[in-house]
């Protein structure tokens, strides 16, 4: 079965594509519109600079005089919008600007008012654009057609027409359409896309299957437990999507800056032309009020900060999380993968006196091989290391937060946790050793207790002091552990590290609850690294994904962290301080030296050609000091 980019969960996605096509359709049209005037701009300013320098020909602002009615118009018609919404940005001033360029004619600087305007808004429509890249992944890998099962035949059939109940074939390699139970057939699945864990789990008559795992060599018959709409892959679909539509705005930095530069700008430029009597002053206060150092000098240091978080093994991938990580005051982790190395290990093994240790690992193994958690390869790691020969299963079943239970050379094996085998009547209780925390599982043989396994996830290295320095370093007054694992494996690993909150067995849907709640108190950093971490990355001011374990949990955070290193994200909050620092010190001091002008301007004393002049020499030096973004200070971290 091949994967289709089409009828993906149709009943739901059909109607969330109708309901945005018209939206998207403007949003496409306009983003077309502002490339083609950003690449018009560019030709039209060259092939002024060739007539006038090389040719020095009388005709030469002509392609500026172009660019200002073809492209300058419809900008300026869009300003004039946000203008009647009280909009107060940094492009508004830009706008008028741009007419004030014509009206003293200084259609140069004018042109490349329009250019930085096109460009800006093309490369923002593409990046709102783009944030649905990650619903689009997840669509495409997902089958349009299901192999059922009737009788001898296998037909195909729209996923949408599966029930629950029927039979269905997975055939090797293909992606599983729906959650169910296999009744037939032996092999493996991989479920990193959905889990974030990097193995693959064997299935046998009895395993549970979910939708999006990609099967292994072996065919698998499976029996449909839920129709593909109430699937976990649907689901998990569905958070992402309300998450994304209900992703929050946030402010840029100069839109910011913008909203108290412009009306002082305009405010002084109409007092100037009140006072004088004379509309030349108007003109000179707004060409030298032009807000190149908002416009240009952000955005250079927010392009160098990129490009140095890339030679550092950060991708940045909205680059508005630059902007925003400084301010962020919760940071909120996932446990395995992130603070952990996920890798936990078999430290102990107590075994009840009527039990050998050989044989207890023996059967823990060979059931475990079937299991999706993460203590199964400890477990069958440990057996690894001892040499042991691993035997069938069958009867295997694993009912959520029911345990691990099949029989393995006739004998009846159940490997739980400490709170379920108290709901139950079993023989050796009394054998149970006292809880000690961090991760345990125990092991029924033939309704009989037979050991306790322990287990240790050991913390990253660096785990520790980097949550210990947020607060003073960084200035994040609350820091959680929001996972989806057990609660005393999470607050073992939270007294590691020093954390003190955690929320723990949590699914996606409960993620994103926590997260919105987080985020409607103070801004947040979320980091994790599995596609159950998706949504609630989306949701965060900040979402972080470390490592390359899905490329869906890359699609949807703002920065991907290549490295699982902690380390790295203490980088790129230095690289963020930095380029906030070098980016209010160019538009800030811009904006000041610009002022200073337009007093100068305002009084008399500065003419319009002369405060172009002026602006010309500031934007050169903000820009200059905005390039510092690109190169390595000497501390990137403080770990």
């Amino acid at each position: 079965m091949k994967s289709e980019q089409q009828t993906v969960l149709q009943p739901k996605i059909s109607q969330v594509s109708s309901r945005d096509r018209f939206s998207e359709t403007l949003t496409n049209i306009w983003s077309r519109r502002t490339s083609v005037i950003a690449s018009f701009s560019v030709a039209a300013i060259l092939l002024y600079l060739i007539l006038r320098f090389g040719l020095h020909s009388r005709g030469a602002e002509i392609p500026l005089l172009a660019t200002l009615a073809l492209g300058g118009t419809p900008l300026v018609y869009e300003l004039l919008r946000k203008l009647f919404r009280r909009e107060f940005g940094s492009d508004l001033l830009a706008g008028i600007s741009i007419v004030t360029s014509v009206l003293v004619g200084e259609y140069l600087a004018g042109s490349i008012v329009v250019l930085m305007l096109a460009g800006g808004e093309a490369l923002e429509t593409y990046a709102l654009r783009s944030a649905s890249s990650v619903l689009r992944a997840l669509a495409q890998r997902m089958p349009s057609l299901a192999h059922r099962k009737q009788g001898s035949e296998i037909v195909d059939a729209a996923l949408d027409t599966i029930a629950i109940g029927e039979t269905l074939v997975v055939y090797p390699h293909d992606i599983c359409p729906v959650d169910g139970i296999v009744i037939e057939g032996h092999g493996v699945m991989d479920e990193s896309f959905l889990t974030g864990e990097p193995f693959k789990i064997t299935k046998t008559s009895g395993s549970t299957v979910i939708s999006g795992a990609i099967n292994g060599e072996a065919a698998l018959t499976i029996r449909t437990t839920k129709r593909a709409a109430d699937s976990r892959y649907a689901k998990i679909m569905e958070v992402m999507r309300e998450s994304e539509e209900k992703r929050p705005r946030l402010r840029r930095l100069g839109d910011q800056l913008g909203a108290i530069y412009t009306p002082v700008a305009v405010a002084l430029a109409i007092l100037a032309w009140a006072v004088s009597g004379e509309a030349v002053r108007f003109l000179a206060v707004m060409v030298i009020a032009t807000p190149c150092p908002l416009l240009i000098a952000i955005p250079v240091a927010v392009i160098g900060s990129i490009s140095l978080s890339a030679r550092r093994g950060i991708i940045v991938k909205s680059p508005v999380v630059l902007e925003q990580i400084d301010g962020c005051r919760t940071a909120i982790f996932d446990k395995t993968g992130t603070l952990t190395y996920g890798e936990p290990k078999l430290t102990d093994q107590l075994i009840a006196p009527e039990f050998q240790q050989a044989e207890v690992l023996t059967l823990a193994a060979s059931l475990e091989c079937y299991s999706k958690h993460p203590l199964a390869r400890a477990i069958l790691a440990a057996a690894k290391d001892q040499g042991i020969q691993l035997r069938a299963a069958t009867e295997v079943n694993e009912a959520p937060g029911e345990g691990l239970r099949g029989t393995v050379s006739s004998r009846s094996l159940e490997i739980t946790s400490r709170s379920e085998l108290k709901l139950q009547t079993i023989s050796g209780g009394d054998q149970l050793p006292p809880s000690a925390g961090g991760l345990e599982c125990l092991v029924l043989i033939d309704h009989r207790y037979a050991a306790t396994f322990r287990f240790r996830d050991a913390p990253r290295a660096e785990s520790r002091s980097f949550v210990k320095h947020l607060g003073p370093k960084h200035q994040f007054g609350r820091v959680m552990i929001v996972s989806g694992d057990r609660e005393s494996e999470v607050r073992y690993l939270a007294y590691q590290v020093g954390i003190t909150q955690i929320r723990a067995q949590t699914s996606p849907e409960e993620k994103l609850d926590i997260v919105r709640q987080e985020t409607a108190k103070a801004k947040t950093l979320y980091v994790g690294d599995g596609i159950n971490d998706a949504p609630a990355m989306m949701a965060a001011t900040v979402g972080m994904a470390i490592g390359q374990n899905s490329d869906v949990t890359a699609e949807a955070a703002g920065v991907v962290v290549m490295e699982s290193s902690l380390k790295k994200v203490d980088e790129f909050m230095h690289i963020s301080r930095r380029m906030r620092a070098i980016a209010l010190q160019s538009a800030v001091g811009g904006m000041l030296l610009s002022i200073a002008g337009m007093f100068l301007a305002a009084s008399g004393h500065l003419s319009p050609v002369g405060g172009a002049i002026s602006q010309e020499v500031i934007d050169v030096v903000a820009v200059l000091n905005a390039l510092r973004a690109a190169f390595p200070p000497r501390m990137i971290h403080d770990l």
